[in-house]
């Protein structure tokens, strides 16, 4: 069936690249100017009765000329998309590797340890699998396809980031979960890396001051691999072609990797949370991080309606993670009587509410959620039916989680805005 895509211009080079890894370059795209959001109705109409800004040609009569031109032998072939890179390259000297690899985007851009061959060997020797063995997948987008990586690749990139061999189950485990640290949406998302069990004494990882900080091997090293597997082993993450945050992330350099401070926590771990055993070692992944909302401490008269403010500051769509120092966290069992975190969250279901109206005004709820509710899917379709200014719950249930970590030098806390990914046991890839 024929078909025209309209665009906008700012994600030409991105649908050029989308459509090539799909062996389908032959797909028709004609495109408008950027933005569409704030838009009246009569500046959109504009853009459809003006010229498409790529090719100065009108857009309706690219989009007639897609619809009714026949195909080309070439358009109807289809075509092919490397998808392998490969496992060495030349010897030369470490200056030249070392640009070598920054023009390929192999890189974050900052020094990296160059995986040789003895290198890479002395990491693998720290799990049980074989190299060539099958991680997992990962792909930028939902509507990317997903790429197939290797205990071997893993290893490669534990090896540029740092890490001690030591480290390794751990980022197997990262690389296993199929989250992608470097998820390409215009909205600029990080992600968040939480290490539970045993092995957080075992790697010397930090949980308490300057634990979410530039103040540990493993916590820096780990998190920065994570980021670094992602970006070569999901088919890139270049701006413009394969990452599309409008402003970019600077968490995204170590994915805000840490330990929780299961020792000073009054609450269960958030492994053991998620179904794990205590005795477990457990990674878990958060994304969507791109937010944060933060206070000191809870006050005795009104510390209910400031917590309340925070999570109105937080965007609806965006899933709240409570990261609390050990301090905090008991005050809210000693002012809120939350004697689980289970109850703690209960609570923050319930206060986290606004006017209806409110909420839909919200553009990603009209852009994610919206659709969703007319389409009769609940809780959205019964949202939808409120009043105006009746309140109604910012977020689900499931959407809420807590993690408490830090040195108790004062009771500050946060509620980032990182949604829950996946938990995967690092004992299976010793």
């Amino acid at each position: 069936m024929p078909a025209v895509s309209i665009q906008t211009d700012a994600f030409k080079t991105a649908v050029e690249m989308d459509v090539l890894s799909h062996g389908m370059p032959g797909l028709r795209f004609v495109y408008v100017p950027q933005p569409v959001m704030g838009k009246s109705p009569a500046e959109l109409r504009a853009y459809i009765d003006g010229n498409d800004p790529t090719t100065g040609k009108p857009v309706m009569e690219e989009v007639l000329d897609g619809l009714l031109r026949p195909l080309s032998a070439a358009e109807a072939q289809g075509g092919s998309y490397d998808r392998t890179t490969p496992r060495l390259v030349e010897p030369d000297t470490e200056e030249n590797l070392r640009a070598l690899f920054m023009a390929n985007h192999w890189t974050d851009y900052l020094p990296i340890v160059l995986p040789t061959v003895e290198r890479v060997e002395e990491m693998l020797a720290h799990t049980s699998h074989k190299p060539d063995e099958v991680v997992g997948r990962l792909r930028p987008t939902s509507t990317r396809e997903s790429w197939q990586f290797t205990v071997e690749k893993v290893a490669v990139n534990a090896v540029m980031a740092g890490c001690k061999p030591e480290y390794f189950p751990v980022v197997l485990a990262l690389a296993a979960s199929g989250v992608s640290a470097r998820g390409s949406t215009t909205s600029s998302m990080a992600a968040m890396t939480v290490v539970n069990g045993p092995i957080r004494h075992e790697l010397k990882m930090n949980w308490g001051t300057g634990a979410m900080g530039p103040y540990n091997e493993a916590n820096a090293t780990i998190g920065r691999a994570y980021g670094l597997l992602s970006t070569n082993l999901q088919g890139g993450s270049t701006p413009g072609e394969t990452y599309l945050g409008s402003q970019g992330n600077n968490y995204a350099y170590n994915s805000i990797c840490f330990a929780e401070n299961e020792e000073r926590s009054p609450w269960a771990p958030l492994h053991v949370q998620k179904g794990y055993r205590r005795e477990d070692s457990v990674v878990s992944v958060f994304t969507g991080c791109r937010c944060t909302a933060y206070c000191l401490g809870l006050r005795e008269t009104f510390w209910k309606e400031h917590v309340q403010y925070l999570l109105r500051g937080m965007d609806p769509h965006t899933s709240p993670c409570l990261v609390l120092d050990p301090i905090t966290a008991r005050q809210f069992v000693d002012r809120g009587g939350f004697v689980t975190a289970e109850q703690c969250m209960d609570w923050l279901y319930e206060a986290a509410t606004m006017p209806a109206a409110h909420y839909w005004d919200y553009q990603l709820i009209q852009n994610y959620v919206l659709p969703r509710a007319l389409n009769g899917v609940e809780p959205y379709a019964t949202k939808l039916m409120a009043d105006p200014d009746e309140l109604i719950h910012m977020f689900r249930r499931d959407e809420f989680n807590i993690v408490v970590v830090g040195g108790e030098t004062n009771g500050y806390w946060r509620i980032m805005g990182a949604g829950y990914g996946k938990s995967v046991r690092v004992d299976d890839w010793r």
